[in-house]
């Protein structure tokens, strides 16, 4: 882009976030450059880059740049008959316009986020509460002035992160206006998180996320079926559902194991040291997992990893952002995953 078309519009976009958060579901606002911690031996995110946790001035000026995009598709919105309202006539007007705005790297996210309502954002990258607490209020609170429609703010947390910080000040962060916090817990087993490099232990897991309740966030946790290979599953099974029975989140999301080559767990998988289970020693260990599970929030099967299959060849469940209401549907779970394990070993 030009000089004067990138002073204005020009702002950085990070790539991951959680599949609830994808799409135009919400706005991307990268507040961190990677991740701080980067040595769990599953993850191949992050493993090129520095981590940087980004000045607020340089955030704000991001954001300014979303909402110039905004007001000046907006304004050539409403010359096509739509005022006030960010239209695709306005878009194309404004692409027409500066058609550098097509190799724009976060102008297409921004305008369908615009497009489904501007309700929703994601805080970039991996753990944004790392930031100072007043940083990060006063970055969250001209965020929600700049677009006043927005009605959620998630972010990334490592459980060591909520751990560590007052609650007096978790508090700030959400009355300033983080609503809800995504955790990858992976394990509630203290030797397979110790196996994984992940940097916290079953208890720090537990008093991070009832922190982050008591402090009133959302909290929606994740866990990895499969994380224990053949010789620890049994243990993985049980020991996650302790501590996420202990925890209670508000939501608990289901990401399968899968080898990310180049990661020392895919070595340790050629090297024959891990042994990956079956699909249907997954949904053996899942059944233990929920069978113990005792949890009053929802259950979710929200990611094409969560890949198993009935005997129709139909997806065993459903994957909704909202799950399965535990206990209510606690029984419908179970009864899917014996209807799994009722399909030929050859197709699971």
């Amino acid at each position: 882009m030009t000089k004067s078309v990138a002073d204005r519009y020009d702002f950085e976009t990070g790539i991951y976030r959680p599949p609830s958060e994808g799409g135009s579901n919400s706005l991307l606002v990268r507040l961190t450059r990677n991740c701080p911690w980067n040595r769990c031996t599953f993850c191949g995110m992050y493993k090129t880059e520095k981590f940087q946790v980004r000045s607020v001035a340089e955030i704000k000026k991001d954001i300014d740049a979303m909402a110039a995009l905004r007001d000046d598709m907006a304004a050539l919105s409403g010359r096509s008959g739509q005022p006030g309202e960010v239209s695709h006539q306005g878009a194309v007007a404004l692409i027409g316009k500066y058609p550098e705005l097509n190799y724009h790297q976060g102008f297409a996210m921004l305008y369908h986020w615009l497009l489904s309502g501007a309700k929703t954002v994601f805080l970039q990258d991996a753990n944004s509460l790392i930031m100072k607490t007043d940083q990060l209020v006063d970055v969250l609170t001209y965020l929600r002035r700049t677009f006043p429609s927005i009605v959620r703010i998630t972010s990334y947390a490592r459980s060591k992160t909520l751990m560590q910080k007052p609650i007096g000040e978790l508090r700030a962060i959400r009355q300033a206006g983080l609503d809800r916090v995504h955790v990858g817990l992976e394990s509630g087993d203290d030797t397979v998180l110790e196996k994984i490099r992940k940097g916290a232990t079953a208890e720090v897991h537990i008093k991070g996320g009832r922190k982050a309740l008591d402090a009133g966030f959302q909290l929606s946790e994740y866990w990895m079926p499969g994380l224990g290979g053949k010789a620890l599953w049994q243990a993985h099974a049980t020991n996650t559902a302790r501590v996420l029975s202990e925890i209670d989140p508000h939501y608990i999301r289901s990401r399968p194991f899968r080898p990310w080559d180049g990661t020392p767990m895919a070595r340790e998988m050629a090297e024959q040291s891990f042994e990956m289970l079956t699909a249907g020693g997954q949904l053996r260990e899942l059944r233990l997992t929920m069978e113990t599970l005792s949890v009053t929030g929802r259950v979710c099967f929200d990611h094409a990893g969560n890949y198993w299959r009935d005997r129709k060849g139909r997806l065993l469940f459903s994957h909704s952002y909202e799950g399965y209401k535990f206990p209510e549907e606690k029984k419908a779970v179970l009864d899917r995953i014996e209807e799994g394990l009722k399909r030929p070993s050859e197709f699971r």
